[in-house]
């Protein structure tokens, strides 16, 4: 009798579930955005939301929360109920460099999200005052090789400062690193000559570019931007092979939110990602589009924890 009531239970909540889905959305969704409006993350979300609503038929609530540099939102939705109705713009910061340089966080960046869907990655560009003698990758670095410690970069936020890491470790060079609070003042030193050279985004540098103020040398990446194909990859060099310096932006969901959700809206995300106009907004400003499923997308994060341990050990960089 007793097993004949849990069986009926077992199915009635799998029944309840599956309705569920099938109607879901309900009701508008929130997106948590753990940055302030106006930043690169704000402008995805908000390139996003409209096709979403005309996708599914309710409003994508931006919720933006910035703050302790991405810890904040995050915690804020690791905490939400896991029904599909709290989302979290995600990025690299947040799920595979905080968990190396922060000694505790309150969130746990591998049991308390799902990977949903990738929106975007942004690889940094390293950008120079035109009195440096290199105009490209391959220069840069036999320059850096003649002169170790003396080329100066500024950089701001730990996503760049692994990006000019892990160059050095790949290419066997040393520079010399020069913090900043925050990306603006870098650019204006390295356009005053104060610095050498800038590790930045390419939308950051483009206006200085355009002026003659700075010149781009190349893409930390292994391959070149779609929106700047003529500008070089360091990544195209010999034995800098798979590097990648720059940060990605991505969504991911409450732990324990039922699959058939998490397939929905990795459907739906995927095809806005995927379709021209967003695509075309995304590359004026050097974002490169990116698609796949919730596990590959699982992967992809994965990996780049484990890229991101081994900078952080290597350059010795201590959990604040």
């Amino acid at each position: 009798m007793r097993l004949g009531f849990a069986l009926l239970l077992t199915a009635f909540a799998a029944t309840a579930q599956a309705q569920s889905v099938d109607s879901y959305p309900a009701r508008p969704i929130r997106l948590i955005v753990p940055f302030p409006p106006g930043g690169n993350t704000d402008i995805v979300a908000r390139a996003i939301s409209p096709r979403f609503a005309e996708r599914f038929g309710q409003q994508l609530v931006i919720d933006n929360r910035g703050g302790a540099n991405t810890i904040i939102g995050a915690e804020l939705a690791a905490k939400a109920p896991p029904d599909g109705y709290t989302l979290l713009l995600t990025t690299a910061t947040m799920l595979s460099i905080n968990p190396y340089v922060y000694a505790k966080l309150p969130y746990d960046a591998v049991r308390d999200f799902v990977a949903v869907a990738p929106l975007v990655t942004y690889p940094y560009v390293i950008a120079a005052h035109s009195s440096v003698p290199a105009n490209s990758p391959k220069e840069l670095i036999a320059l850096a090789k003649a002169k170790p410690g003396e080329l100066t970069y500024a950089w701001s936020g730990t996503s760049v400062r692994l990006a000019g890491a892990l160059l050095e470790m790949m290419a066997g060079i040393r520079l010399t690193d020069v913090p900043y609070k925050g990306t603006g003042p870098g650019v204006l030193d390295t356009i005053a000559g104060r610095v050498n050279l800038v590790i930045t985004g390419m939308s950051t540098a483009q206006p200085h570019v355009k002026t003659g103020k700075l010149k781009v040398l190349g893409v930390c990446s292994e391959k070149r931007l779609a929106s700047a194909p003529e500008i070089p990859a360091f990544g195209e060099l010999p034995g800098l092979k798979g590097y990648e310096g720059g940060t990605w932006f991505g969504i991911v969901v409450p732990a324990r939110t039922p699959r058939p959700i998490v397939d929905k809206l990795n459907a739906a995300i995927s095809a806005i990602v995927a379709s021209p106009d967003v695509k075309a907004q995304f590359a004026t400003l050097g974002y490169e589009p990116y698609v796949a499923k919730p596990d590959a997308f699982a992967q992809f994060i994965e990996r780049d924890r484990k890229r991101t341990a081994s900078v952080v050990k290597a350059a010795n960089i201590q959990p604040e």
